[in-house]
């Protein structure tokens, strides 16, 4: 792994063809790095966050392209509320703002907005800002889109809980797809490859219950720099990954041929 350098320079895109067959499904991306982005540019933090905020149109771009039908982006953890006032206030108003800017151009593109987190802290403009995007979206096909907003992992598995004991579910019935049931991403498939900006090298709380059989990538790429030719180097490099489950590499070979016949 590089280490960050004063400016990302990308390196040269590898000549090989992705394999669109071996793509992933569900792809996660903690979007990392935009303070420091800004302040390599003596901006101001919310001048990283605005110029973070605009690359996600890009990337839900590129997932259209490649045709990936889910991304989940971590925007804001439940322990993001502990930074400055400022830049909280600051980021709640981002978020209302991409909504509104962007939900008609989803509604083209054919892309589902979901909303993952608690709302409970939210201005009541922002709640409703999230409900119209979401209802305005929500029999569109081609992406489905998760916005982890006030999101913990450890959060959504207590929620997850409540909502088992709410339903009266007896302790002997509970299992793992009892509890994916309840969680925030019921009815979708876990992520298959799960993306973190900025040379960070951790979960960070985010999706831990989903996260058991991920791929992982990282890179030096601060979140708003984070472009194209990036984007296919991580799909370039999980096309190459041997996915086992548990199981041997033979058997999944002798699986895979048998699938092929």
């Amino acid at each position: 792994m590089r280490k960050p350098t004063h400016r990302h320079e990308a390196m040269p895109l590898p000549d090989t063809e992705l394999d669109l067959d071996r793509l992933p499904i569900h792809i996660a991306i903690v979007m990392d790095g935009n303070g420091r982005w800004a302040k390599r540019r003596s901006l101001p933090r919310m001048a990283g966050h605005r110029a973070g905020a605009e690359n996600i149109r890009r990337i839900v771009e590129c997932c259209i392209q490649f045709k990936i039908p889910y991304l989940t982006l971590f925007a804001f953890s439940t322990e993001n509320w502990t930074r400055p006032v400022k830049e909280v206030r600051g980021l709640l108003t981002i978020l209302g703002e991409v909504l509104e800017h962007e939900t008609p151009t989803l509604i083209t593109e054919g892309v589902r907005v979901c909303h993952f987190g608690r709302q409970d802290r939210f201005p009541p403009h922002l709640v409703q800002a999230i409900q119209a995007a979401t209802t305005q979206t929500a029999l569109n096909t081609r992406l489905t889109l998760n916005i982890c907003f006030n999101y913990g992992g450890r959060v959504e598995l207590v929620d997850a809980v409540r909502q088992i004991v709410n339903a009266g579910i007896p302790a002997e019935q509970i299992d793992e797809s009892v509890i994916s049931r309840y969680l925030y991403t019921h009815n979708m498939p876990d992520p298959d490859l799960i993306i973190r900006t900025a040379g960070e090298q951790r979960l960070s709380n985010f999706l831990v219950w989903q996260s058991a059989y991920s791929e992982y990538w990282f890179t030096p790429c601060y979140w708003p720099d984070f472009d194209l030719p990036e984007f296919r180097r991580a799909l370039l490099d999980y096309s190459t990954r041997l996915r086992k489950f548990g199981k041997t590499p033979e058997q999944i070979l002798h699986s895979n041929r048998k699938t092929d016949h």
